[in-house]
C-alpha cells in the first residue's frame, strides 16, 4: 500500500492505535484523506467522528489539512505542529492518546453501532471492548480475515 495514495478498496487504513508524533488516530485519518483525494476511500470517511476527536484536540481544520496530504507523514506532522490552534506538550498528547485507546461507547446510539459491528464481525469474541478494538476487528474481517 502506498502511503501517498492508499487504496482503501483493497487494504484497510492503518489501525487507530498507530501513532504519529504520539497521536493515535492521526495516521489512520491521513490514510483516509489521501484515499479520498485519490477516489479510493471505499467505505471509509475522512473527518469522521473519530477523526474529529483528533482535529478538535489539535485545533486543526480538516479542509486545511486535506490540502497538505500530498506531503509525507513527517512533513504533515510538522505542519500540524505549526498550525494547530492548541499547542500540546508531549505528555498531554500521550495522555490524550492513552485515553482515546480506552474509549468505549458512552451513549445508546454509539453502543448500538458498536454492537452491530461486533455482532457482524466477531460475535463470539469477548475481548472487543473499545472503539479501537472494534475498528481493528472490522478492518480485519472486512478484508477477508477470520475473527
Amino acid at each position: 500500500m502506498s502511503l501517498n495514495r492508499p487504496d482503501l478498496t483493497k487494504f484497510p487504513p492503518r489501525s487507530p492505535r498507530v501513532r504519529l508524533g504520539g497521536h493515535v488516530i492521526l495516521p489512520r485519518m491521513l490514510d483516509k484523506g489521501r484515499a479520498t483525494l485519490a477516489g479510493k476511500n471505499g467505505e471509509y470517511h475522512y473527518a469522521c467522528p473519530m477523526d474529529q476527536r483528533f482535529l478538535e484536540f489539535a485545533g486543526i481544520d480538516p479542509e486545511a489539512l486535506k490540502k497538505e496530504l500530498h506531503q509525507s507523514d513527517t512533513e504533515i506532522l510538522k505542519w500540524i505542529q505549526a498550525h494547530a490552534q492548541h499547542k500540546r506538550t508531549l505528555p498531554e498528547i500521550l495522555a490524550w492518546s492513552a485515553w482515546q485507546e480506552n474509549l468505549a461507547p458512552d451513549n445508546p446510539d454509539g453502543r448500538e453501532y458498536f454492537n452491530g459491528l461486533h455482532k457482524a464481525g466477531a460475535p463470539d469474541r469477548t475481548d472487543i471492548i473499545t472503539w479501537f478494538d472494534v475498528l481493528d476487528m472490522d478492518d480485519f474481517v472486512s478484508f477477508g480475515g477470520k475473527a
